[in-house]
This record gives structure tokens, C-alpha cells and sequence, in this order.
């Protein structure tokens, strides 16, 4: 590859005096122009990201191929993947924004533009938009799940997470994952909070009030504060805190047992008229945990919200969906995951209201930001502790390993493989997290990787038995949560990960009817009535006695040495076909 010295100047010339300069060089026909350049507009700007669960240094991270919509969901955002999503938002194939935002060609263009994300990157950028618009006139938002995801968010409660989040200059913060460690030290963190942690539907239990917890609000019952009003250029903003509705389902509620979740759109809806009526607001900002279908219902249902800028379901869409109701519109976004994208919405405010608006995700290529020098001492001092840990080569891999997708992807096989052979079963099952970073062919699997995708504060793993039947019961229970009709019946998770069986699934298909033709991988039928057995691990309910699993995976990988994933147990799909939201499907 050669590259004229014009052309190289030109790239130098990109970000200037911004501290937004190439440390590598691209192709000449790929060259980004001005990817950070975002011309001034309006008079209040926020930035938000969103689910970078705790990855302080830059990543690989690889979009999904599969992300079915149904119903109202069939062929609109997040269900697009790869060739579709390009052409829905008009993104040309083989650039930067491709690789942004899309799994396509992903080993090649991974090696080319390099690493995404970097909390040192990250401040880099906004320190640039701050600057750019005025701080005054500019209001960091994180959507939440910030404290957990890396071996060192679980070695310190999250408390690198934090210093980092107030090294930011965070303002504003919602939360899910954040709720996986005990009350105690959750309301710990928040106090070492520079920002507000909101989170208007988290009620603290009556009897629990009676017995003297922590409470924000007592006649409401508020855990914490549900909202605050910000002056952002001259622009009053409120800022609502929605808070991931489902977590003492999806996580364990013996964490946070005086606490209750839900969606409470009926809550807001009295909020947001309260807030609009008493505080007088021009802009009313939802910052949301709910996962961007169930915003989109929300966005139909509540009025007087400008814009809900949300996460937790990792989705990296380029554009805002534009949602009617019968109060006006609302703004729905979502700002993917892993740190990897920072969103910009610039509101141009006249007569006490919103009368237009830019938008722009941003993915944060770290080869073409120069990292912040704070922070990225600061990420150094607080890995240093672990940094033996974290750097230990465990094995080098064949194969892409990546996570993100409704189905298996090749690191829920390891660690599904790992968990058969450590306890000598012919099944085993992983949760269909959505986070994890991804590792190239031919790299070196580090401890760092195997934290990556398992670092949580229940890694127990287990071995049990379970009938045909059961475990049937179990991938029907999972894909309802995914494929129900009503995106409020939804949790936001991908399907059960699953070793040593296959099986049939038809999206369309209601509860009950959707799994079908279960054989191990030997080929046999999997009987209703016999038991098998079946290992696991991140149990919600039960409290396991096995050996966390990021043990089990990392011996598992110091025995193999050379990892290649040769069998994926991926489900058959049925009545997708046409579906935007599958591309490139091998089962």
C-alpha cells in the first residue's frame, strides 16, 4: 500500500490542533475526511454514551450478523445487520462507518483501522466537542452499565470505574449492571459520584423504609433522585433517569432485595407532566435503561419527552428513530456498546421549546485520537495492581472470537466447551450476555479477554441434572424474553448459549412452539422424560458452589494452547428467510 505525501497530510490536517491525529495509515481510497468535524449548531448539545462496561482500553468489538426483528420490529432499527443496516442509513460498503457499525469483513478491516473505544480516547473526543459547542453549553450523559464487564470493574466493586466516569466529567448517570453488587456498596460508589445517579423507577419496599434504608424521597419512595433540571447554554434542560426494569429477574435480586423495578410508564408519564407543568423546561431528556425496542413502545405511549437516549441493548444505529404521539414526536437512540461510540444530539431551541435538532454517532476509532494524558495515567495506575493477571497468554485462537449476536458466537462456544469438559457433561449452557470483546485470529487469548466476557459477581459454575423436558422449558422461557410480540415482555438479553446439543428454533412461533427437534451432537434425539447432565454457571436464583468460570476457562485454554472453534451450536431458524436481521446465518 503506498500513500502520496499529500494525501498523508491531508490525514494529519483531519484533526489538528484537537489532539485527533492518525497513528497508522489507511488505504488512500478509504482515507476518513474530517470524521470528527461536527459544525456547531443550536444552542444545547449532550453527549451520551452508553453500555461501555467498564473497558477502559481500546477494544476489538464485532457487531452482530444476527438481530431478528418481528412484528412491528421486521426491517426497521436495531433489527438491520450488515449489507442491510448499510443501506437503510445510506453508509457506503467497505469504509470506516462500514466497519463502525457493521460485522461485514470484519477480520481484514479490524487489522486495517484498528482498535475501537478507550476511556483515554474517549475524553480526547469529548474535551474536542466540549471545546467546539462551549462547555457551558454541553451535558455528558452515561447511559449506565459502566461498573461491570473487565477483571478489574470486579477486583474493585467498580470503583475504577468511577474515577474514571468523574475524571469524564460525567454529569448524569442511569444503571443495570451497576446493581450486581451488594446495596451497600452500589450506594458506596454513587457517593463517590461527582455526577447525579437517576433513576425515576426504582422504588425502595415499604418495610424496608419502616426498618430505616437509605431512601432519596420518603413519601415517594424514590431510591434515588428521579430526575434533575440542568442549565445547558441558557437551555433548561431536565434530565429523567430510567433504570434497566427488569434487574432482579435477569440478575440476582438477593443483591438488592429492599429495592423494586419496573418500566412504570404510567409514572413518568405523571413525571414528565409534573416536571413540564412545575419546572418549566424547554427540553425534556429521558436517559434510559430499558433496551431501544422497549423505548420505542415507550416513546409511542409517553408524551412531552424530546429525546430518550438509551442503551442495554447495545445497538449502534446511526440515526434517531422519529416516533409519533399524540403529544408530538420523540427522538429514540441508542449508542451501542464497549465504549466504542460516542453520540452527539445538538438541540436548537426557540420560544421555551425544541425546534430542531442534530444528530451523530460517532465510532471512536483510538489509531485516529491521541489519548488524554490524565487519563490514561490514570487507567495505568489503576490496572497496575493486576497487570501480571490481566497480561498472562493463555492460548492463541485460530478463529475469530466474538460474542454479540441472538445466537452463539464462537467465545460462548469456548466458554460452553470449557464448561463440558471441566464437568463432564453432554450439555452445558452460558447466559446470553451481550457484552464481551472480541480477539482476532492469530492473537494470544489473555486472562484480560476470558475477564472480559465473565467477570461478574456470581461466576459460580454448576453441574445439575435436567430432563429433556427442562431443558426445553428453559430455551422456550429464554426466546419468549427475545421474540415475544410485546417489546415490554422483553428483557433485552440474546438467546441461552448452549454446548454439546442443537436444535430448531422458529422466531414467528408463539411460547411453547418455538423449540423444536433437541439432539445432542452425536446425533440423538433428546427424550422429554431423560435426565441429562448439564453444566452451567451465573446461576440468578441459586447460589452454585463451583468454581468461578473464569478458572475453568483459563485452564481449559492453558491445556488446549491452540484454540479453533470447529462446531458452533447454532439453532437451525425457520420462516427468517428475508429477515434483515439475519445475514450470513451458519447452522
Amino acid at each position: 500500500m503506498t500513500i502520496s505525501r499529500r494525501q498523508f497530510v491531508q490525514l494529519l490536517a483531519m484533526a489538528g490542533a484537537a489532539n485527533i491525529i492518525p497513528q497508522s495509515v489507511f488505504a488512500a481510497n478509504r482515507a476518513p475526511k474530517n470524521v470528527y468535524d461536527i459544525p456547531k449548531f443550536g444552542n444545547a448539545r449532550v453527549l451520551h454514551f452508553t453500555d461501555c462496561h467498564a473497558q477502559l482500553l481500546p477494544v476489538y468489538f464485532r457487531e452482530p450478523n444476527v438481530n431478528i426483528g418481528l412484528n412491528d420490529a421486521f426491517g426497521v432499527p436495531p433489527h438491520l445487520v450488515g449489507k442491510h443496516l448499510l443501506k437503510h442509513f445510506k453508509i457506503p460498503s467497505s469504509t470506516m462507518a462500514a466497519h463502525g457499525f457493521t460485522y461485514l469483513e470484519f477480520v481484514a478491516t479490524a487489522k486495517e483501522y484498528g482498535k475501537v473505544g478507550g476511556f483515554a480516547h474517549l475524553a480526547t473526543l469529548i474535551k474536542r466537542l466540549r471545546n467546539e459547542q462551549g462547555s457551558q453549553n454541553t451535558i455528558l450523559l452515561d447511559g449506565g452499565d459502566t461498573w461491570q464487564g473487565s477483571g478489574t470493574a470486579y477486583w474493585t466493586n467498580g470503583n475504577d470505574m468511577v474515577g474514571a466516569t468523574n475524571l469524564l466529567g460525567v454529569d448524569c448517570m442511569t444503571g443495570h449492571w451497576e446493581f450486581t453488587y451488594q446495596d451497600n456498596v452500589i450506594l458506596e460508589n454513587i457517593k463517590k459520584f461527582k455526577g447525579e445517579f437517576l433513576a425515576q423507577n426504582i422504588k425502595v419496599k415499604d418495610e424496608a423504609i419502616f426498618e430505616g434504608v437509605p431512601v432519596f424521597d420518603e413519601d415517594s419512595g424514590h431510591a434515588f433522585k428521579p430526575y434533575t433540571i440542568k442549565n445547558v447554554g441558557g437551555v433548561k434542560m431536565a434530565i429523567i433517569g430510567q433504570s434497566f426494569p427488569y434487574t432482579p429477574i435477569a440478575n440476582p435480586k438477593r443483591f438488592i432485595p429492599n429495592w423494586t423495578f419496573g418500566i412504570n410508564d404510567a409514572e413518568l408519564q405523571t413525571l414528565v407532566n409534573e416536571i413540564r407543568e412545575n419546572e418549566k423546561p424547554s427540553v425534556v431528556v429521558l436517559l434510559s435503561h430499558n433496551g431501544m425496542d422497549v423505548d420505542i413502545k415507550m416513546a409511542s405511549k409517553v408524551t412531552g419527552i424530546d429525546a430518550i437516549m438509551g442503551g442495554h441493548t447495545h445497538d449502534g444505529v446511526p440515526k434517531p428513530m422519529v416516533i409519533r404521539n399524540s403529544g408530538g414526536k420523540t427522538l429514540v437512540t441508542n449508542a451501542g456498546s464497549n465504549g466504542k461510540f460516542l453520540a452527539v444530539l445538538d438541540f436548537k431551541v426557540k420560544g421555551n421549546r425544541v425546534v430542531d435538532y442534530r444528530y451523530k454517532l460517532l465510532p471512536i476509532f483510538s489509531n485516529l485520537i491521541n489519548p488524554d494524558k490524565e487519563m490514561a495515567a490514570y487507567i495505568k495506575k489503576v490496572r497496575a495492581p493486576f497487570i501480571d493477571k490481566l497480561t498472562e497468554k493463555l492460548a492463541v485462537t485460530d478463529d475469530l472470537l466474538y460474542r454479540r449476536g441472538n445466537f452463539n458466537g464462537t467465545f460462548d462456544q469456548l466458554i460452553c466447551d470449557a464448561l463440558r469438559e471441566e464437568n463432564d457433561t453432554e450439555i452445558s449452557f452460558s447466559p446470553g450476555f451481550r457484552w464481551g470483546t472480541t480477539v482476532l485470529p492469530g492473537e494470544s487469548i489473555t486472562m484480560e479477554h476470558v475477564m472480559d466476557q465473565t467477570a461478574i459477581t456470581y461466576p459460580e459454575t454448576n453441574k445439575r441434572e435436567m430432563t429433556g423436558k427442562v431443558i426445553k422449558d428453559v430455551l422456550e422461557d429464554v426466546a419468549d424474553n427475545l421474540f415475544n410480540k410485546d417489546p415490554y415482555r422483553q428483557q433485552g438479553g440474546d438467546m441461552v448459549r448452549i454446548g454439546g446439543m442443537n436444535y430448531v428454533c422458529d422466531p414467528t412461533e408463539s411460547i411453547g412452539k418455538r423449540i423444536t427437534g433437541m439432539t445432542l451432537d452425536n446425533g440423538k434425539t433428546i427424550s422429554a422424560n431423560k435426565k441429562y447432565k448439564v453444566a452451567g454457571w451465573a446461576s440468578v436464583n441459586d447460589v452454585s458452589t463451583g468454581r468461578p468460570i473464569w478458572d475453568v476457562v483459563a485452564d481449559y485454554l492453558r491445556l488446549k494452547k491452540t484454540i479453533s472453534v470447529k462446531k458452533v451450536n447454532t439453532p437451525k431458524l425457520k420462516n427468517v428467510e428475508g429477515n434483515p436481521g439475519v445475514e450470513d446465518y451458519l447452522a
